[in-house]
């Protein structure tokens, strides 16, 4: 078996390219950096929308784009009790949420275009469980874990407010 020996100038070469390759990778680390501390920091200032519940209101801010939606209540350490976030698709479709950074104890309500609760998904905090609507939905409004039960809101249950085309 015959080994190579590069020469001088090859190893020299593969030094420069290794070095290079180092130098790009390192970059591209420090400047991936901010982007990853500024997404985990919690999305505070969403456009937001008033929505009912029966004779509750709710505060929702809407998460419409994927980014806003992929993000979602993500890294926020408390909320109100009146307030939570609608997610905003754009078609109708089986929707899926996982609880991944996520710090707060979330039931999500799988909402039809007319404001109809689908189905309701208790959520516990950093995890990967799936909880999925039980049909095709445009929208899903996650809010502190208990909200719905503690007001006696139920699959069936109508929400209303401007996005729904309801009062």
């Amino acid at each position: 078996m015959k080994s190579f020996a590069p020469s001088a100038a090859a190893r020299h070469s593969l030094l420069s390219l290794r070095s290079v390759l180092l130098a790009a990778a390192l970059a591209a680390g420090f400047a991936q950096a901010p982007a990853m501390a500024q997404a985990a920091a919690p999305q505070m200032n969403l456009p937001r929308a008033d929505l009912t519940a029966g004779m509750f209101r709710i505060d929702a801010q809407l998460a419409v784009t994927p980014q806003q939606r992929e993000i979602g209540l993500m890294f926020r350490k408390e909320m109100p009790q009146q307030e939570g976030m609608l997610f905003v698709f754009e078609v109708p479709g089986v929707q899926c949420f996982w609880m991944r950074n996520t710090l707060l104890p979330l039931t999500a309500a799988f909402v039809a275009d007319d404001g109809t609760i689908v189905n309701l998904a208790d959520m516990q905090p950093q995890t990967d469980d799936s909880h999925c609507s039980a049909r095709p939905v445009r929208y899903v409004l996650e809010m502190n874990q208990g909200w719905f039960a503690k007001r006696g809101i139920k699959a069936g249950a109508k929400l209303g407010g401007k996005i729904f085309n309801t009062p």
